[in-house]
């Protein structure tokens, strides 16, 4: 890869990064029941946004790792053992990723007597639906290495 392709993809990570730390901090003064409510009301008394932010946790590790990895191919050194484990890193985060949404969804689901459950359990399934693209090309990019490695440690 060209530098000026390395260059604007490290552009694209930070910039989601940033995009959803700042989608974070700012839906939860938007939402409806906290249009009134002061910033600790907001922060300290929504037990399901606290959980949120944990999730998000493997949302950001995922995306440092994906910046790693970029460093290496702008390096030429995407064969290596350190990009193995940082595509591994990148599906463990979508597998969490994956856990927290469903058993999000469940709780949801299961304890909550809101009418209007469909908008969560969407945005739910389309947060699956990126992590499970997320972990299953990791995968295949975690193997292609990996046999790389193992074709240039036997040459």
């Amino acid at each position: 890869m060209n530098r000026i392709s390395i260059g604007f993809l490290k552009i694209v990570v930070l910039l989601a990064g940033v995009g959803a730390l700042a989608f974070l901090l700012w839906e939860p003064h938007i939402e409806g029941r906290n249009a009134h409510a002061t910033a600790f009301q907001i922060y300290f008394n929504d037990p399901f946004l606290a959980y949120a932010y944990l999730g998000s946790i493997a949302f950001f590790v995922a995306l440092y790792q994906a910046f790693k990895l970029l460093r290496y191919a702008g390096r030429n050194a995407v064969f290596a053992p350190a990009s193995v484990q940082a595509l591994r890193t990148i599906k463990f985060c979508a597998m969490t990723m994956i856990g927290f949404v469903v058993a999000g969804e469940l709780i949801f689901i299961l304890f909550n007597d809101s009418d209007d459950r469909a908008g969560g359990v969407f945005m739910g399934i389309l947060i699956v639906f990126g992590a499970i693209v997320a972990g299953a090309a990791a995968t295949v990019l975690e193997g292609i290495v990996q046999n790389a490695m193992d074709r240039i440690g036997t040459a």
